[in-house]
Formats: C-alpha cells, structure tokens, sequence
C-alpha cells in the first residue's frame, strides 16, 4: 500500500492537488479553451441560418459536453479514456464538413448531429485499429508534429491578438475588419502576455502556475474599464440551462454526411496521437497501444454524447498540452476539475455570457504563449533524438515543417486542385503528419512491433 502512496506521489499525472488549487488551475484551462470552444457553435449556427435562440443552445451544449467528455478523458470509465490531463472540446477540423451537412435543406441540423453519432461509432470501432499506429510515432515523429502544430496554430493566436479574422462577412459580402490591428487591442494582448511572463518570473510556488489565468483577467479589467466589452443581452439570459437531448428532434442519419465527418475523425485521430504521446512524455510515461486506444476512444464516445445533446465533433486541445508545459502542473484531476467548470457554466448562462464577453484580444495575448509552447514542446522531445549518427532526422523535421507552412503562407495555393485532395493539402497540421510520418519510414523503415516514442527508431 505504501508503494503505491510513494508512486503515486512520484507521478505527476496521478498527482491530488487540494481543492482551492484544482478549482484554480481547473479554471484557468477553461479560459484557455473558451474562445475556441464557443467559436465553432457559434460558426456553424449563423452559418447555417439558426436563429439566434438556438445557437445560444448550441453554446450551452457545447460547454456542457466538453465538460463530460473531458472528464471521461481524465478520469476514465471501463475501457474509455486514457486518464491523462487532457482537455477535450470541439475541433475546427470538421466545421467545413459540417456546414456543409447543414446547409443542406433536407438535411439541416437534424443531419449534422445524426452524422456526429454515426461518425463517433466508426471512431469507437477504429480506435483499438488505428492505436497500434503508436510504433510510427517515435521521437522524430512526435516532435515534428508538435512542432507543426504549434506553429500552425500560430495564425489562429495572431488573428485573436488581432481582434479576430482580417476580414468578415457582411450583407454586402465579404469586407475587411475595421477591429484588426487596433491599437487598443494589441496593447492590451501586449499586456497580458507580458503579466504572464513577469508572473512565472517573479511569483513562487503555486502562484507562478496561474500566470495565464492572471494575464486573462487582468486583459479583461482593462478592457471592461475602457468600455470596450459588451455586456448587452445579459440581462435577457436565464439564470438556469437543463441541456437536454434532441433539442432539435431527432437526428437524419445521411450516407454523404457520414462518410465526410468519418475522414475528418481519421485526420483528428492522427492529430490526437501525437497529443496524447507528447502529453504521455512530459509525464515520464509511455504510451501503450491499449492507453492510446482508450484515449481516441472519448473521441468517439465524445461525438455520440454531443449528437446527442445537441452538438458537434469532440478531440484534444492542443492550446491546453501547451498550458501543461507552461505550468508544469500535469495532474489529471486538474484538468478534470476544468471539465466540471464547463459543465457548471453550460448549465449557468449568465455565467458563461460573461466569459463568452472577454475580447478575442485578451484571449489572443494568452494564445501566443501557449501556442508557442506547443512547438517548444515538439523541441524538446526533438532534443532526445540523435541527429548526428543518423543525418537524415534533420530532413524529417526540416521538410515536415516546410511544407506545412505552404497552406499557412499561401491559404489558396491549391484551390485548383480536385476538391477532396484541396481539402487535405489545405491543413498544414495534416501536411505535416503525414510528412513526418512517410519520410520517417522512408529514411528509418517500418518500425518494429515493440518501437514506441521512446523507442530506437530514430536512433536516439
């Protein structure tokens, strides 16, 4: 019993933190997934013509299943979950296939959750199929997708700085946004990144792991003192949110539909296991095939619960791996703590109004950060791989991040090319892993059976 005590207290994954610290970290995972979590219900919603009611439902879903999903990660239950710190909510990857779904009138919004549950039980089916893919991700792989991912990422955390997207939609077309690049906005992005770096440098102890959370808040006073946040509507919201399930009635089961979200499970499938296999490094662990397994197993039980409940596609937050690296807190039962805020705050609309209100600015000055942190995450693990008795890494690496960059320098270099392959080649992330992965067999060879992250593949 004592050496169990002894291994847990060793294992920072397993770590138990009081509850004033896990409430504390707990939020403050929150508020680095919020702005991407709520982007993508409210995306698709006005996308597909919803009103303005029933995209509020979408939000509130969408809080409430991230909130579940990620504590089923956490936490576990049977043969689901792989118990690491992972926060889960909604990927971008699909909102094209999505909108798609929905736009279609015969279709709607019925069709897209019924797509959501159907691809969710391929995902369940694939996952112990797709986990022995773990021996293609050694260290040369793992930390180039990081690495990818990190500064693919990087637009996503300029533009939030920037005050959102360069250009918006309006009833006269597309037009460029008077909000990008103000002043304003990027000195207040400015202030909060420069809080959270004078936090880790100055304060001590378990204060210096807040740094996000205190540059977040401390980006939102200012920005409420200036006048710049809008809380109109607030009074309007209710106090009190019972998700419920087919909010919407029930959902249209579509061949096309399903077939388009299933490839976009395989793509955020990829992306997760190099996540997980990051995450499993920073803690001293190995992944095994059976853990990864349960891990992309909540990928498809994700999306069974959010088709039910009114939502969309579920994976890991990649934003969050790179909090991990910043706070160096990588208990699981902080992140679980996350899950159970979320679910608080989409049972409590007002409460997640106000957090819905902080600028896209605050959120972006964190962003930088934590984005960052993702690719220095990817060079770390790069750090143990050998590349001077075995030259050809160097080419992995250099060639897998050069050509993720192209869609990221060049967003319409492959518009003229057939739809379905555009649509790959329009992911640098995807560009990327895939890169990795096909010159790592080219230049190392089909890795044996018992080749893992930490294994001689790469020849570190």
């Amino acid at each position: 019993m004592a050496g169990a005590t002894d291994k847990r207290r060793d294992d920072p994954i397993e770590e138990r933190l009081p509850a004033p610290k896990l409430a504390a970290l707990g939020l403050q995972h929150v508020l680095v997934m919020y702005a991407g979590a709520v982007a993508v219900p409210l995306l698709v919603g006005n996308s597909i013509g919803l009103s303005k009611e029933e995209v509020a439902m979408l939000v509130s879903a969408d809080l409430f299943c991230c909130g579940i999903v990620t504590m089923i990660q956490c936490l576990g239950i049977w043969k689901i979950g792989a118990r690491l710190p992972i926060m889960m909510g909604i990927s971008f990857t699909a909102v094209p296939a999505i909108i798609a779904t929905g736009s279609d009138p015969d279709l709607g919004i019925r069709g897209v959750f019924g797509a959501v549950i159907a691809s969710g039980i391929f995902t369940l089916i694939a996952a112990p199929f797709f986990s022995k893919w773990v021996r293609f991700f050694p260290a040369v792989v793992t930390g180039s997708v990081m690495l990818v991912i990190g500064v693919s990422l990087m637009r996503v955390g300029v533009n939030w700085t920037a005050g959102g997207n360069p250009t918006i939609k309006t009833a006269e077309g597309v037009v460029p946004n008077p909000a990008y690049g103000e002043p304003f906005g990027l000195a207040v992005a400015a202030i909060v990144l420069l809080t959270i770096l004078l936090t880790t440098r100055f304060l001590k102890g378990f204060l210096a792991n807040l740094g996000v959370l205190f540059g977040i808040g401390f980006g939102f006073a200012i920005s409420i003192a200036a006048g710049r946040v809008d809380f109109s509507g607030l009074g309007d919201t209710g106090w009190l949110n019972i998700v419920t399930p087919f909010a919407f009635g029930l959902p249209i089961f579509n061949f096309w539909g399903t077939v388009a979200l299933c490839a976009v499970m395989i793509v955020m499938m990829i992306e997760a296991t190099g996540q997980f296999l990051a995450v499993g490094d920073m803690g001293g662990q190995e992944i095994s095939e059976d853990r990864l397994a349960r891990g992309l197993r909540t990928d498809g039980l994700g999306n069974i619960i959010g088709g039910i409940f009114n939502t969309f596609t579920y994976t890991t937050y990649a934003q969050n791996v790179g909090l991990l690296q910043i706070t160096g807190v990588l208990s699981r039962f902080a992140v679980a703590t996350g899950g159970a805020i979320l679910i608080l705050l989409g049972c409590l609309p007002k409460v997640a109004f106000i957090s819905a209100s902080i600028p896209s600015y605050v959120i972006g000055g964190a962003a930088i950060v934590m984005f960052g942190m993702v690719s220095a995450t990817g060079v770390k693990i790069l750090a143990r791989v050998d590349f001077v008795r075995n030259r050809r890494n160097i080419h992995i690496v250099a060639v897998s991040l050069a050509l993720s960059m192209i869609p990221l320098v060049s967003p319409d270099i492959f518009d003229r090319l057939p739809h379905v392959i555009e649509r790959i080649f329009h992911s640098g992330i995807l560009v990327g892993t895939f890169s990795a992965l096909l010159l790592n067999l080219l230049f190392n060879g089909v890795p044996s059976r018992n080749a893992g992250l930490s294994g001689d593949l790469a020849g570190h």
